[in-house]
């Protein structure tokens, strides 16, 4: 079982800043991502529907031997990853919005979490947000339109900026020292929101922690693969393969497959 692969999937090309982490931290493991882009964003979607499609993607990857799943998707995992362990024999790593390093660390008390409608309206992000944040002000706002941009190829381009400073200037204005990114595909636009913010708010995304609870996991069910070939790095997509390919600088080979 060890050197079956780690299935990882998101509702597009976000997850894949989930991928990377994980593939600097296990460069030995091989990997299977599943880019559902067909159906992005997941954040406007119903709680069913959510659930739905994850089943699709998780039956999909358990076909293809997956040994471990990650739910690289805020949205599924705050709405169906309880659903995917409670259904399914198979360990499954989630990824939440990292409210908790911000809320310990914030000198303002206040922050700043922009995630989808998905992520911000479910159970699990509220019980976080009541667990962490007591006592902190938690500026929510809602990236409406920013994953079909980041789908469709436009990260850096105008609509994108302009969007973005209309959705930091509520954070900044209440005085926010960090900036929670809830969506996978958020990290991407680090370069741009750099730009956009003063230099005493810190951005803060949750790519590392899946990777290293990815890591932690395998250690403990003794799945760590310690092969020294070359490891397969299989990447598919229902969307278009090129933006998935310049997201990830052509590095790894795409493959497009109807899901």
């Amino acid at each position: 079982m060890s050197n079956k692969p780690i299935g990882i999937f998101d509702s597009g090309v976000g997850g894949t800043s989930i991928f990377k982490e994980i593939h600097m931290l296990l460069p030995k493991e091989n990997c299977i991502y599943l880019a559902d882009s067909k159906n992005a964003p997941y954040g406007n979607k119903s709680e069913k529907e959510i659930q739905e499609l994850c089943i699709k993607n998780t039956e999909l990857l358990l076909s293809k031997g997956c040994k471990l799943i990650v739910v690289a998707c805020n949205t599924a995992t705050t709405n169906a990853i309880t659903y995917l362990r409670e259904n399914y024999n198979s360990s499954f790593i989630g990824i939440e919005p990292a409210i908790k390093p911000a809320a310990l660390s914030t000198k303002t008390k206040a922050i700043g979490i922009l995630a989808t409608k998905g992520t911000l309206s479910s159970q699990l992000f509220h019980k976080t947000s009541d667990i962490y944040a007591n006592g902190v002000k938690v500026i929510e706002q809602i990236g409406e339109g920013i994953v079909p941009l980041i789908e469709s190829g436009k990260l850096y381009s105008e609509e994108m900026k302009n969007l973005l400073e209309l959705y930091l200037k509520p954070m900044l204005d209440k005085n926010i020292d960090y900036l929670v990114l809830g969506c996978t595909h958020y990290p991407y636009l680090i370069p741009v929101l750099t730009e956009l913010l003063p230099k005493k708010v810190k951005i803060i995304d949750s790519g590392l922690a899946v990777a290293k609870q990815t890591k932690a996991i395998l250690l403990k069910s003794n799945l760590l693969n310690n092969e020294t070939k070359v490891p397969s790095i299989k990447l598919y997509s229902n969307g278009n393969l090129e933006v998935l390919n310049s997201i990830l600088k052509h590095q790894f080979k795409t493959e497009y497959l109807d899901f």
